[in-house]
């Protein structure tokens, strides 16, 4: 007999959590059963487009015995907080990338794992695509040989679109704009593909006509613990595009995805691209590989409701969520320092050592 399907909640009733409960609908590991949002309009649209009871308050929901985790699509800000209560009911805690808007916040959701015995899912979809997965897989069997550089692209037209009225407006809550909301995607998977990332350095501008407070461009080096290097590029003023290619001493791969797929990841592999290139043979003798059929949003839903039943988080944990986020911290740390290379450990140090003196004074 297969193990009914886990009840799970969702907090925050906007655009992502209309994706994550379609993408829920596919999945037999878990099934979408409350939601909740502040606002009584939010409530009342969410249930009338998806059919997912609205939950009174959040107290109710979490009062559910039958509920096993929940999953927040909360503005970043309110990840910890939200992230806290519950943890503090003993549910277990998705949340959606990046991990928190800070890293002392995202260290302190780590923190409660062990504080409450659950389990943190961190929403770093990116690295479960099927052509990220295939590129992993290549380099695992030694098909390009030694690795020696990555880079990567995210991009889209969001600064175009900004006003005072959208969050991401303002540096405090999108740190360097692209930065922390583009390019944390891909420092997630370049870690997944390259390994340990030991320093960054970056550079950014802002070109929006509109005048929102943040960056809207960001370029971004990176040196591994193995010796390999990286870039990163995010622009915020420019149609989208997602790209990934990977060189190794014998060949390398390139994956691109037509960023208009990304809301419905199952039609992803119709129209994105895979290659590679091996030897010293030149563009024409690339051969174009058939990216797999995959969805990443379901990909991660049926990862959240496997720590949920086994009680042990998977690879989007919040270990590595705080990886992906400590890189951007020492990204903002170069370029307020002229690009100035920063260790990545110098940030989460610290960022773990303000941690520390605010739990110090709270007992």
């Amino acid at each position: 007999m297969t193990a009914e399907p886990l009840k799970i909640g969702i907090v925050g009733l906007g655009r992502w959590a209309k994706v994550l409960t379609r993408a829920a609908r596919k999945s037999g590991a878990l099934s979408i059963v409350a939601g909740y949002s502040r606002s009584d309009e939010k409530r009342t649209a969410f249930q009338r487009e998806t059919g997912v009871p609205s939950a009174s308050s959040l107290d109710a929901m979490l009062a559910d015995p039958s509920i096993r985790g929940v999953i927040l699509t909360v503005p970043n800000e309110q990840h910890l907080p939200v992230a806290a209560q519950v943890a503090a009911a003993g549910k277990h805690v998705y949340t959606e990338k990046p991990i928190a808007s800070t890293l002392d916040d995202g260290l302190q959701i780590a923190a409660l794992e062990r504080q409450h015995g659950v389990t943190v899912t961190v929403g770093h979809s990116a690295r479960l695509m099927a052509g990220i997965r295939q590129i992993h897989e290549a380099i695992e069997r030694g098909e390009l040989g030694r690795v020696a550089f990555l880079e990567a692209n995210f991009s889209n037209e969001r600064a175009l679109e900004l006003t005072p009225q959208t969050w991401r407006w303002y540096k405090d809550r999108a740190p360097g704009g692209p930065l922390s909301q583009l390019a944390i995607h891909q420092f997630d998977v370049l870690h997944f593909l390259g390994g340990e990332i030991l320093e960054a350095s970056s550079i950014a501008s802002k070109l929006s006509p509109v005048g929102a407070e943040v960056d809207d461009q960001s370029m971004t080096l990176l040196k591994f613990a193995d010796g390999k290097v990286g870039y990163v590029g995010s622009c915020w003023t420019s149609p989208g595009i997602f790209a990934v290619r990977v060189f190794g001493s014998r060949g390398l791969m390139h994956y691109e995805i037509d960023f208009g797929t990304w809301d419905t990841p199952d039609a992803l592999h119709r129209s994105s691209t895979l290659y590679i290139q091996r030897g010293k043979g030149g563009y024409a003798s690339r051969e174009t590989l058939e990216p797999r059929s995959s969805d990443m949003f379901l990909a991660e839903l049926e990862l959240f409701a496997e720590a949920c039943r086994t009680g042990q988080a998977g690879e989007l944990n919040a270990h590595n969520g705080n990886l992906a986020l400590a890189v951007v911290y020492a990204a903002l740390r170069s370029i307020e320092r002229q690009g100035q290379s920063v260790r990545i450990s110098e940030v989460l140090d610290a960022a773990r050592a303000r941690v520390e003196k605010v739990a110090g004074r709270a007992v």
